[in-house]
């Protein structure tokens, strides 16, 4: 855990350039909440609201603000503003911006959302999460109610005050170092207006309780620099202190363990270090063989026999597979990547002809092609342009003649040297027969190196992202969208995508493997066919991903059926996080029955990063990294058994078990056994209700965060030693 460092203080003090510098001299990142209330206002008039009127509708504001595009710069050194693209780290110190900004400030609700992703961005970097900018040593945060609403268990909190003097004299030092006029009387009305409005809503010239008071008045920067730095220090040896005392607590609880009744398991658990290593990623880089045909030739079945386990969906009518799906296999020692395509067509429209496209991208994609053809129909002229475009595409062909279930069959394979590609190869993919030889053959011509795959990453730097929900809710639209291309068929018919398609995607900078998946149904057990074999595989890429992205439809009311989806994922131990997709569609009156509904319908899983986007047209799709980074650190987060079993002590002590049956059960000692999802025992001496352990699940959150991750809360029930006469 990073340090936290919050610094209030009036305008003018010299908390910014305080802070800049100390978190420049210690290593750490820098916010400037205010510069994010004057990005606000920015936004706002960008966006045609006068702020500067008479009448400003507060509402408004506060829409505006929500779907501000703001990316915060954490540099110490050069801490940038970017908003909707565009630079405005000098656009936000214009006097115009500084006179409105009030009207921003003072508003309640605008408040609450800023301090919520003031929040988001203390934790990250607190955590130190893979784009966090101090590698997790921590943020130095300052500007108005940093202290007290934002994070008010900063590890440090500074109040940083000047006299008025003091203040006037430095904010003109200010101006007249950026080359600006200086109007003393101005200058006064804007600093003093300033603080009269900040106090309407924000107590900042008395510190409170916990608070550290720092008057700068008679002390120049370097001074100030050097104190500050000093009483982070000292803050820091002091939580060292209690951290060793906390330590020592829970190894004199974990000795009076002694004295009751432990089995082999409990022992194991209380031994154990166990963090479970997250699942391979799909393998990029190797030769990519791609399977191509026209529909219901039994491409998924022979992909599924060269798996060697029954991956791909199959069913006994055309048009199953929709998507281009890669699956990692191996032949004769040498690993590849095999790509199941849908059935190719020539001049279809709508679904049919997005799937077409989606089997030529393979083509393109590939290094080795194996055409499958239906030797019992024998050579179609779909077959024959299909030839035609693979010739076009340069790529070495394999030809599998498939449904030769016996030798009797093998003069119908033979009529297929026609199509000129070679030898057909009889092949029964429904029974294995003579599937060696056609993989033999295309071993022959798949390259050692691949020519269209890209270099593979790091290892264990693919995280893998479900994209979950109910049919038609935009899961493929987001996988387009973030992607920046065509990956996956997308068509207003409900249940288009039936295998689960794994993307390796590059977002800020880093590699994610996303997954889509089929929209998963009210009633599994009503579904049939292909349908719901396809909420099977979607089912089995839930538990195979890190986090689960579920995708609400925001023009539609939250219905059971995504409570269903999003109770699936908790009971998965995945990480969770919530998209509010199809904002494009939502209107003012939808937006607050939304706010309702979330509070009312989901409230369960309060604790989940929460987004709007829409997949369709890219907005706010980059605010997908934030989340998923900060549900991660949620469901890999640890907490030090010293410090687990002192905070428990603490609520226990404040708020006890009530009494059962004339008996209180008391916590014994607590462990956290797993990350990912984290899992928490307790050995107790009596059961312990399911609203105290709610209550326990809420402190925790409160004190350790676990943002976007479920909390498995386990309780084993030990008996006293029976003492020895």
């Amino acid at each position: 855990m990073g340090i936290v460092v919050a610094i209030d203080g009036p305008s003018g003090s010299g908390k910014s350039t305080v802070s800049k510098r100390v978190a420049a001299e210690l290593g750490l990142a820098y916010l400037d909440t205010g510069a994010m209330y004057r990005a606000a206002a920015w936004w706002c008039e960008r966006t045609g609201i006068d702020l500067g009127s008479g009448e400003v509708d507060a509402d408004a504001v506060t829409r505006a603000v929500k779907t501000m595009p703001l990316d915060m710069g954490l540099d110490p050194e050069a801490p940038g503003v970017v908003c909707d693209g565009v630079d405005i780290a000098e656009a936000i110190r214009e006097p115009h911006i500084a006179a409105v900004v009030s009207t921003v400030a003072t508003n309640l609700d605008v408040r609450a959302e800023m301090a919520r992703l003031q929040r988001e961005i203390v934790h990250a970097e607190s955590r130190g999460g893979a784009s966090s900018f101090s590698g997790g040593a921590g943020i130095v945060a300052e500007g108005r109610d940093i202290t007290t609403v934002v994070v008010p268990d900063a590890d440090v909190r500074l109040l940083i005050t000047a006299s008025e003097q003091a203040r006037l004299a430095r904010r003109a030092l200010d101006l007249e170092a950026a080359g600006k006029d200086v109007d003393a009387a101005a200058l006064r009305d804007q600093v003093l207006r300033r603080d009269r409005d900040d106090a309407t809503v924000s107590q900042f010239l008395t510190a409170p309780e916990g608070v550290t008071l720092v008057d700068t008045s008679d002390m120049n920067l370097p001074e100030t620099v050097e104190h500050v730095i000093d009483l982070i220090e000292t803050a820091v040896d002091e939580a060292a202190a209690r951290d060793a005392e906390d330590d020592l607590r829970a190894q004199a609880l974990r000795a009076g363990l002694e004295d009751y009744e432990l089995d082999e398991e409990d022992l194991a658990l209380l031994e154990g270090d166990e963090v479970p290593e997250a699942e391979e990623g799909l393998e990029s880089g190797l030769p990519v063989l791609a399977v191509i045909g026209r529909p219901n030739v039994g491409k998924s079945t022979l992909v599924n026999r060269v798996l060697g386990r029954r991956v791909a969906v199959v069913q006994d009518t055309p048009g199953v597979t929709r998507d281009r799906v890669s699956y990692p296999a191996e032949w004769a020692g040498r690993r590849f990547t095999i790509v199941d395509t849908g059935g190719w067509e020539l001049d279809v429209q709508g679904l049919d002809s997005a799937v077409a496209t989606q089997a030529e991208v393979a083509v393109a994609m590939s290094d080795a092609v194996i055409l499958v053809v239906d030797a019992t129909v024998g050579i179609t002229e779909t077959d024959a342009q299909v030839v035609r475009m693979l010739r076009r595409s340069g790529k070495p062909v394999v030809l599998a003649a498939n449904k030769v279930d016996s030798p009797a069959q093998e003069g119908d394979a033979a009529a297929l040297w026609n199509l000129g590609l070679g030898e057909p190869y009889a092949v029964s993919a429904l029974h294995g027969r003579g599937s060696g030889e056609v993989l033999d053959a295309a071993m022959a011509v798949l390259p050692e190196v691949s020519a269209v795959a890209g270099p593979s990453p790091e290892e264990g730097s693919l995280h893998r992202i479900a994209l979950v929900g109910r049919p038609n809710v935009g899961k493929s639209s987001l996988l387009n969208s973030i992607a920046g291309s065509q990956r996956v068929v997308v068509n207003e018919l409900a249940g288009t995508t039936r295998d689960p398609v794994d993307e390796v995607i590059e977002l800020d900078g880093r590699q994610w493997l996303f997954i889509d998946t089929a929209g998963i149904r009210r009633r599994v057990r009503q579904t049939r066919g292909a349908d719901y074999y396809a909420v099977l595989r979607t089912q089995g890429a839930i538990e195979k991903a890190e986090v689960a992205v579920v995708l609400l439809d925001a023009s539609e009311p939250v219905s059971e059926q995504d409570v269903r989806v999003i109770q699936q994922v908790v009971d998965a131990g995945r990480a969770l996080v919530l998209v509010n997709n199809k904002w494009d569609l939502v209107d003012e009156d939808r937006q607050k029955m939304l706010a309702w509904e979330t509070e009312h319908d989901l409230a369960h899983v309060a604790w989940a990063p929460h987004i709007n986007l829409a997949a369709r047209t890219g907005w706010h799709t980059n605010r997908l990294v934030r989340a998923l980074d900060a549900a991660l650190e949620g469901w890999t987060t640890r907490i030090p058994t010293g410090r687990l079993n002192a905070f428990l002590g603490e609520i226990q002590g404040a708020t006890p078990h009530p009494l059962r049956g004339g008996k209180q059960p008391r916590i014994l000692f607590a462990t956290q056994v797993q990350t990912a999802p984290p899992r928490i025992v307790l050995f107790t001496t009596g059961f312990l209700d399911a609203g105290y352990r709610r209550f326990i699940e809420r402190r925790l959150r409160e004190e350790f965060g676990f943002v976007g991750s479920p909390i498995q809360i386990g309780v084993r029930v030990r008996e006293k030693r029976e003492r020895r006469r």
